[in-house]
C-alpha cells in the first residue's frame, strides 16, 4: 500500500486563536463546537492511526498576525518532540511594503517549507475572508509573493472561482514560486454554471507550470464526508492538473466535524481507485513530497 502524506493538516490551542478563544465568529465550515478547543499532535496521531498516513505538513491556522513566528516555533517544538508534523506552511503578511524581514524570520525555522495568506473572497460575506476580491492583482502583493523564491518557500494560494484568472497572474509574475492550490479551488456552487466555471477556472490555473492543486477540504462546503463528491472534484481536478500535480490533504481537524480520519482517507482512495500505480502514488505521497522538500 502506498505511503500517504498529509499535505494539509491543522493542530492548535484554542488560547492562540483568536477565532477560537474570542466570540463565535461564523466560519466557512459552518459551526465549530466539536473543534472550539485545543487539538494538539497527539490526537491528531490517534486520528489518523492505522490510515496509512507516514508524513504530514502542518498548515497555519491564524494566529495574531503579529504572532507568525510564534505559531512557527510552537509547531517546530512540537515536532522536535514528537517527530511530527515534517514540515510547516507558516503565515507571513504580503500586504507590507516588503516581507522580506519576516520571511528572514520564519528561514531560521528548518521545517519551514512554505508560507500561506488566505487570498479567497467571496460575495458571501460567511465565505469572505480577504479584505478584498482582487489580492491577486495588488503589486505589493505580488512583488512580496516573488520574494519567496529568494528562500525556496512555497505559496499555499487560496482562491475561489470569480479570483483564478486574476491568480493566473500572480503566478506567471512570480514563474520561481510554487504555488499550492488549496482544497482544489474550493468549489462552492454546486449548480451546472457553478461547476462549469470552476472548471474553466482551474483550467487556466494548470495552464500556469508552477502550480499544482491540494485535494483538501472537499467536505468545506457539503459539511459531509461524501465519496461521490469528492470523486467528482477529484476526477476533474486530475484530469486537468494531471496526477503528477496533485496531491491529498486531510485539513483535520476541520472535518473533523464531519468524518473520521480513515474515512476520509477511504474516500480519497476510492476517488483515484480508477488510475495507475504510479498516478496514485504521486496523488498520495510523491508531489507533496517534492513540492514540500520532504525527507524520504
Amino acid at each position: 500500500m502506498t505511503d500517504i502524506v498529509d499535505a494539509h493538516h491543522h493542530i492548535w490551542r484554542q488560547a492562540d486563536l483568536p477565532w477560537l478563544s474570542g466570540p463565535m465568529q461564523p466560519r466557512i465550515f459552518g459551526p465549530y463546537e466539536p473543534i472550539r478547543r485545543d487539538y494538539p499532535i497527539e490526537e491528531y496521531l490517534a486520528d489518523l492511526a492505522g490510515s496509512g498516513v507516514t508524513r504530514s505538513v502542518y498548515v497555519q491556522t491564524n494566529w495574531a498576525n503579529d504572532r507568525f513566528e510564534d505559531e512557527t516555533a510552537w509547531v517546530e517544538q512540537t515536532a522536535k518532540e514528537h517527530g511530527w508534523p515534517h514540515a510547516i506552511v507558516a503565515y507571513a503578511d504580503f500586504n507590507v511594503e516588503d516581507v522580506r524581514p519576516q520571511l528572514d524570520r520564519l528561514a531560521r525555522y528548518p521545517l519551514v517549507r512554505g508560507v500561506r495568506m488566505q487570498l479567497h473572497w467571496h460575495d458571501n460575506p460567511l465565505y469572505r475572508f480577504a479584505a478584498r476580491p482582487d489580492l491577486c492583482a495588488d503589486p505589493t502583493i505580488r512583488r512580496n509573493i516573488a520574494r519567496l523564491a529568494e528562500y525556496g518557500f512555497s505559496f499555499d494560494l487560496q482562491v475561489f472561482a470569480p479570483q483564478m484568472a486574476e491568480a493566473v497572474g500572480l503566478a506567471d509574475a512570480c514563474p520561481g514560486v510554487i504555488f499550492v492550490l488549496q482544497h482544489a479551488g474550493m468549489l462552492e456552487d454546486l449548480s451546472p454554471a457553478g461547476r462549469s466555471a470552476w472548471r474553466d477556472g482551474m483550467m487556466q490555473l494548470a495552464a500556469c507550470p508552477n502550480i499544482v492543486s491540494k485535494l483538501s477540504g472537499l467536505g468545506t462546503f457539503v459539511h459531509r464526508n461524501d465519496p461521490a463528491h469528492i470523486s467528482g472534484i477529484v476526477a476533474d481536478t486530475v484530469a486537468i492538473f494531471g496526477a503528477q500535480r496533485c496531491l491529498f490533504g486531510s485539513n483535520f481537524p476541520i472535518e473533523k466535524l464531519w468524518t473520521g480520519y480513515r474515512e476520509l482517507v477511504d474516500a480519497h482512495r476510492a476517488a483515484i481507485a480508477h488510475l495507475n500505480a504510479e498516478q496514485r502514488e504521486a496523488v498520495l505521497s510523491r508531489t507533496a513530497a517534492r513540492v514540500y522538500r520532504l525527507q524520504t
